[in-house]
């Protein structure tokens, strides 16, 4: 449960496995997030597909918009499940709807993915490496805090992956949330939480306090903006 994926693929293969772990606990607000730069969705959708297969659910696919449906739709050769934008009029949940898959919604569709899980009920919905919380477009203030206790609270996140310049933040189904270290030869494991940590716990976790216990200024520390290094090299090959 601890390991690091070593490349995309495995990322995924965790991915997956992390989310039929999730909806097989009864779990129906799923969100998976792999938070690596110039990500393409479609792909890793449609490795998404073997696992309502294999859990022999109905399903359907909801893109941002019908221009992304209708492109899966032509490079997946027009399968027999359904697959809309999901601010069409037919993107609804039918009846012998019994799992649905959301990818890559972005704020600006948030309060479809809203609905769509209201009417879900206890259908599972899997969010696919969404941006819902884009302060651009959502504000802040009353309206984003009701927004998120009304509805981004009720998601789970099942799976999570988060590489950055010397660490890595981790969470897989049913485990906690996991803050790697490379340590010059390996990753090591710093902290294990039960809520995703804040920026201002990454920082402390991984390099310590702002001040040393004697009061001087600590020593330069990496910043944890810097996204593109070896580790993301190694998940594009």
């Amino acid at each position: 449960m601890s390991d690091l994926p070593k490349s995309l693929e495995e990322t995924i293969d965790q991915a997956i496995a992390s989310t039929k772990a999730a909806i097989e606990d009864g779990v129906t607000r799923l969100q998976v997030e792999m938070v690596i730069p110039e990500l393409k969705q479609q792909p890793i959708a449609e490795r998404f597909l073997s696992l309502f297969q294999e859990l022999g659910l109905q399903f359907k696919v909801l893109f941002p918009d019908a221009g992304a449906a209708a492109l899966a739709k032509r490079d997946w050769d027009n399968p027999d499940f359904t697959i809309r934008g999901i601010n069409e009029i037919q993107a609804t949940v039918d009846p012998d709807d019994e799992a649905i898959l959301v990818i890559n919604p972005s704020a600006v569709e948030v309060e479809d993915v809203e609905k769509l899980c209201n009417a879900a009920q206890d259908r599972p919905v899997i969010i696919l490496n969404p941006t819902l919380e884009d302060v651009s477009i959502v504000g802040i203030g009353y309206a984003a805090r009701q927004l998120r206790e009304r509805f981004l609270s009720t998601l789970t996140s099942c799976y999570y992956y988060r590489p950055m310049e010397d660490a890595a933040v981790l969470r897989r189904h049913p485990g906690g949330w996991q803050v790697w270290q490379d340590m010059g030869e390996q990753y090591e494991l710093q902290a294990e939480l039960s809520e995703r940590p804040s920026s201002e716990a990454l920082e402390k976790i991984l390099y310590g306090s702002e001040e040393s216990e004697t009061g001087t200024a600590p020593k330069p520390k990496k910043s944890l903006l810097g996204e593109v290094q070896k580790f993301l090299r190694a998940l594009s090959q």
